[in-house]
Order: structure tokens, then sequence, then C-alpha cells
């Protein structure tokens, strides 16, 4: 891992700087690929998954520098479940075709929260074990809930929406404490946008029989 950080630290150089701190060349990129990912997410266009992966390993690179280290691993887990996603999007039905949008039943949303509400203590108390984290229950949240939002965005629910609102709004909290300040931004536009998605993937919803 330290071989890693010294071979991306050139990627880290100030662009410019903004609010008292430098914004670097690595943050902007994976800003712009991220936003041009959410866009297609918006359209439910499957080359979002690829600018996904590719948001991921810049963001993944970002967030070891800065020590938020339930955010990179994160990345990780966000690579194989855009790959995951991509495959979901274009075949994921039992018959090879592709899936519609549609919604969770009342019992899956309470499982989906309860397991992601379940998840963040023992993360958060994991990353301050093993890590030099600062902020290891504030980094976990918006970790798990994140899987959770990958997921159910893999598979066409529509519900991943409201779960993207709440972890962008509790992701903005942890950049800008951690002086992130361009990606608390980028958050900040990330929940606007999936209240946008929200609506949208609710007007589109297929009215055919849902598929599993």
């Amino acid at each position: 891992m330290n071989e890693l950080l010294v071979l991306s630290t050139p990627l880290l150089a100030p662009a410019f700087s903004w609010a008292g701190s430098d914004i670097s060349w690595l943050e902007i990129v994976a800003l712009l690929l991220a936003l041009a990912m959410v866009v297609c997410n918006l359209r439910v266009n499957p080359i979002g998954w690829p600018l996904a992966i590719a948001s991921s390993v810049l963001y993944g690179l970002l967030f070891l520098h800065s020590k938020l280290y339930g955010e990179a691993a994160l990345q990780l887990v966000f690579i194989a479940l855009a790959a995951w996603g991509w495959w979901q999007w274009l075949c994921g039905t039992a018959d090879g075709a592709r899936l519609q949008v549609r919604t969770l039943t009342p019992r899956q949303r309470w499982a989906t929260l309860a397991i992601t509400l379940a998840a963040w203590p023992l993360l958060g108390a994991t990353l301050a074990r093993i890590t030099d984290s600062d902020v290891p229950y504030l980094d976990a949240l918006p970790t798990v809930g994140s899987l959770a939002g990958q997921y159910l965005l893999g598979r066409k629910w529509v519900d991943n929406w409201p779960v993207w609102v709440a972890v962008n709004l509790v992701s903005v909290l942890l950049f800008a404490v951690k002086a992130l300040f361009l990606t608390a931004l980028l958050y900040a536009l990330f929940a606007l946008l999936a209240l946008l998605g929200w609506r949208a993937w609710a007007n589109m919803q297929s009215t055919a029989k849902p598929n599993a």
C-alpha cells in the first residue's frame, strides 16, 4: 500500500486552491467521472458502470491519502459491484433479459434498513481498532449505506435513490471535516441528482410483471 501511495503522490499536485485548501488534479478528474456516471444512471444508461469503475479507482487513491480507509476500501467493493451491476443491467433476469425498473416491498425496505444500521457500528468499531482514522464511525456510515445503495442500483430498484440521498448528505459532512471541499460540494450535488433520479425512475417504472 505504501508503494501505491508513493506512486500516486504526483496526482495530488494542486490544480487550484479553494476555501483555503488545495484541490488536486486527482480530485478533479475523479469528480468529473463520478458526475458523468450519475447522469448515465439517471438515464438508465449502462455506460455509467465503466465510468463508475474509473471514478472508484481514482477516489480510492484520494481517500487513502486522506486516511479515509473505510471509503477507500469501499471503492474496491464499488469496482466489483460496478462490474456486477453492468452485467445485471444487461442480462440480469433468470432468462437473460434486461432488468426493468421496480420497487422494493415494505418488508424488503425494512430488511435493508436493519442490515445497514446493524453493519454501521460493526464497521466503525473495526476501523477504530485497525486503522488510524480520526473519524471511524462517520466514515463507516456512508460506507455501509453505499453498499446497500449500490446493490439496489445494480438490481434497478427505485429505492436505491433515497438511500443515495441519505448517503450523500452524510458524505458532505464527512468530506468537509476532512477538508475535501470539492468532493463535499460534489456530494451535495449528488444528493440533488439522487432526488431527480428518484423522481425519474419512479415515473419510468415498468408496469410489466416484476422480474427477480
